[in-house]
C-alpha cells in the first residue's frame, strides 16, 4: 500500500531544502563579508555561467599548429615558413558578410547620420567600380551585384580594409544594444541620431543612457538604487573584429576533423581532408570542393555539368562546411585579417596568439582626468599612448609597434647613416617602398583563394597584401570574436 504520508513528507523536505539553498547567501572566500547586500557597501556579483557567442559565430576550439606553407612554394615568396604556434579559443563568423548584411549597416548609417553628417554613409559605400575591366564587359555587375536581391546572400566585394574594421565596430554595438533590450534594461529607440545614438564604450562610460526601461537595482549606499549595465555583470559580448591572419589560418585548417588524443592523422593541405580538389563522397563524387578558377578561361566548367557552378563569387552557405563548420574557408572571395604584412612576420611574432599590427591606445581624458566628452558621431575619443607614459614598462615602450623588429630603426638594412630612431620613414626604408617593393605600414594581409584564383590559393597557408585603403572584386571579409574566460566551450565541435 502507498504510504502518501511519507510521499509528502519527503516532498516537503526537498521543497523546504531547496528554499534554504535558494536563500543562502553568497559571502566571500577571503573577508567572509556577503555579496549583493546594500548594507555591506553593496559589493555586487552577478551570476554568470560562461560567455554566449554573438549572431552568426561559430566557437573554434584553441590548440597548437603548424602555421604556414603546405604545398610548394611554386610562386618563390618564401613570406610563409612553418612555424608551430598556439592560438586561444574564439569565435569565427560562419560564413563571409554577405552584401545583404552590409546593406543594413549602410542602412543603419544612413538613417543615423544622413541628415547631418552624409560623408560617414558615403565613406562607408563598397566600391562597385571595382568589377569594371578595360576588357571585359560587366558593367551589369557594377549596377547590381550589392543591392539586387539576386545577389542578397552573395559575399560583399569592394570593401578595404578599413571598411570593414568600422563594420566590425558597428556590429558590435547593433548586438550589445539588442542584448541590452532583451534583457529589459533598454528600450528599442528608433529615433537614434548623430552622437544619440547607442555606443558600447559610451554606454559604458555613462555617455549614453537610451531610452530606459528596467533599470538594474544598485546596491550602493547612498546611490539612486538604479543603474545601467556595467562589463561586470557579463551581458555584453566582446568587440567584433576581423581575425588575425594565425585565428583565420587556423580555422580554415579544421584540423580538428582529423586529430584524435593529440595525433593529427594527416596534415592537411586544404580546408577538407585529402591531396585533391574534388569531393569524394559517394553523393557528391568528383565535384569541386571550392569555388576557383581551374585554369585560363575556365570559371566554371562546361554548360550542362557546371562542376564548381560559379563564374564569379557564388552564395556564402555554397559547397561544404569544413570540421569546424566554417563555409568558403578556400575559394569564393579572399578576406581582409587583422595582420601587417611582413614577409619574415612567422620569425617575429609571439608563438602565442601571433599578431603584428598592435598601436597600442587610451581613452582621451581631460587636464583633470575624466574622460573626454564623445565626437559627433556618438563615439569616445582615443589617443595613443605616449612614450613618457611607457618608461617604466618592460612588454612596450612606444605606441606604434608595428615596425617592431622588422622595419624599426633597430632592424633598418640602409645605408642611410642620416636616419634617426624616431624617422617614420624606416619601413619605407627598409623595403623600398615604391621602388623594389609595395610593402609599407599600410599593408594588410589577406588569406584564402577566390572565384578569380588558381588552386595554389586554396591553400590556408598562402598569404598575400594589399594597401589597407584599397578594394578589388574578389577580397571579401568575415569577423571574430575574443573568447573570455575558459578555452572549451560547452558545446563542442566534435
Amino acid at each position: 500500500m502507498i504510504n502518501y504520508s511519507k510521499i509528502f513528507t519527503a516532498f516537503t523536505m526537498v521543497i523546504s531544502l531547496g528554499l534554504l539553498y535558494s536563500c543562502h547567501k553568497e559571502v566571500s572566500r577571503t573577508t567572509g563579508w556577503e555579496y549583493n547586500n546594500s548594507k555591506n557597501g553593496g559589493f555586487e556579483k552577478p551570476d554568470f555561467k560562461e560567455q554566449q557567442p554573438g549572431p552568426g559565430l561559430v566557437a573554434i576550439e584553441g590548440g597548437t599548429f603548424v602555421m604556414g606553407m603546405t604545398t610548394d612554394n611554386i610562386m618563390y615568396d618564401w613570406n610563409n615558413i612553418p612555424r608551430r604556434v598556439t592560438v586561444p579559443t574564439f569565435y569565427m563568423d560562419e560564413t563571409e558578410v554577405s552584401n545583404f548584411d552590409y546593406v543594413e549597416y549602410l542602412y543603419w548609417l544612413q538613417r543615423v547620420y544622413g541628415a547631418n553628417h552624409p560623408a560617414v554613409y558615403r565613406k562607408a559605400l563598397p566600391d562597385t567600380l571595382v568589377w569594371r575591366d578595360r576588357l571585359s564587359y560587366n558593367e551589369p555587375l557594377v549596377e547590381t551585384y550589392l543591392r539586387h536581391p539576386a545577389y542578397r546572400n552573395y559575399p560583399v566585394v569592394g570593401v578595404s580594409w578599413l571598411q570593414a574594421n568600422d563594420y566590425c565596430n558597428w556590429r558590435t554595438d547593433r548586438v550589445n544594444e539588442m542584448l541590452l533590450i532583451k534583457q529589459g534594461i533598454l528600450e528599442h529607440d528608433p529615433a537614434q541620431q548623430d552622437d544619440n545614438n547607442f555606443n558600447t564604450e559610451a554606454y559604458l562610460a555613462g555617455q549614453y543612457a537610451g531610452t530606459v526601461k528596467t533599470p538594474l537595482a544598485n546596491l550602493a549606499p547612498n546611490s539612486t538604487g538604479k543603474r545601467g549595465a556595467k562589463i561586470e555583470d557579463g551581458i555584453l559580448v566582446p568587440k567584433y573584429r576581423l581575425p588575425t591572419e594565425a585565428e583565420w589560418e587556423y580555422a580554415a585548417l579544421g584540423l580538428i576533423g582529423n586529430t584524435q588524443d593529440e595525433r593529427i592523422a594527416e596534415r592537411k593541405i586544404y580546408p577538407w581532408s585529402g591531396n585533391g580538389l574534388r569531393n569524394s563522397d559517394k553523393k557528391s563524387y568528383g565535384e569541386f570542393e571550392a569555388n576557383f578558377k581551374r585554369g585560363r578561361g575556365d570559371y566554371m566548367g562546361v554548360a550542362g555539368n557546371l562542376n564548381d557552378r560559379n563564374d564569379i563569387p557564388s552564395e556564402v552557405k555554397s559547397y561544404w562546411p569544413n570540421d569546424f563548420g566554417l563555409y568558403n574557408m578556400a575559394g569564393n572571395v579572399a578576406e581582409w585579417v587583422l595582420d601587417v604584412y611582413r614577409p619574415l612576420s612567422f620569425e617575429d611574432v609571439s608563438d602565442l596568439s601571433p599578431f603584428r599590427g598592435n598601436i597600442f591606445k587610451t581613452k582621451a581624458t581631460t587636464p583633470e582626468g575624466a574622460l573626454e566628452q564623445k565626437d559627433s558621431l556618438g563615439r569616445l575619443k582615443w589617443r595613443e599612448v605616449t612614450t613618457q607614459e611607457s618608461l617604466n614598462r618592460r612588454n612596450y615602450r612606444e605606441a606604434n609597434n608595428i615596425n617592431y623588429r622588422d622595419g624599426d630603426y633597430p632592424s633598418n638594412i640602409t645605408n642611410n647613416w642620416n636616419s634617426k630612431p624616431s624617422d617614420p620613414n624606416t619601413t619605407k626604408n627598409m623595403y623600398e617602398y615604391g621602388v623594389t617593393s609595395l610593402i609599407s605600414d599600410k599593408s594588410r594581409v589577406y588569406k584564402g583563394g577566390s572565384w578569380k584564383d588558381g588552386a595554389y590559393y586554396l591553400s590556408p597557408g598562402a598569404r598575400r597584401f594589399l594597401d589597407e585603403d584599397l578594394s578589388t572584386d574578389y577580397i571579401g571579409f568575415r569577423c571574430a570574436m575574443t573568447r573570455v574566460g575558459s578555452t572549451l566551450t560547452s558545446k563542442r565541435n566534435h
